[in-house]
């Protein structure tokens, strides 16, 4: 509802006969996530980046062991 506030596409009167909530109510929340949103998105990108970074050591990890596995069957098969 907070989202719907923020865009302006309704008044506070019409979301507040929409969801059956007070407007004062509907006025805190779009507060709250004007105050709050842009930190929320920028951990949210942080938490993404260090995932990312251990799913890439990860598979970095994955592919050495193929290779040094692949390079042993190689040698064992005469290739």
């Amino acid at each position: 509802m907070a989202l719907e506030a923020l865009s302006g596409a309704h008044t506070m009167a019409e979301l507040s006969a929409k969801h059956d909530v007070h407007p004062n109510m509907i006025a805190n929340w779009k507060r709250r996530a004007q105050k709050h949103l842009p930190e929320l998105f920028s951990k949210k990108l942080a938490n993404v980046d260090a995932s990312k970074d251990a799913e890439i050591k990860e598979l970095h990890a994955k592919i050495g062991q193929l290779s040094v596995e692949n390079d042993f069957l190689a040698k064992a098969f005469g290739r």
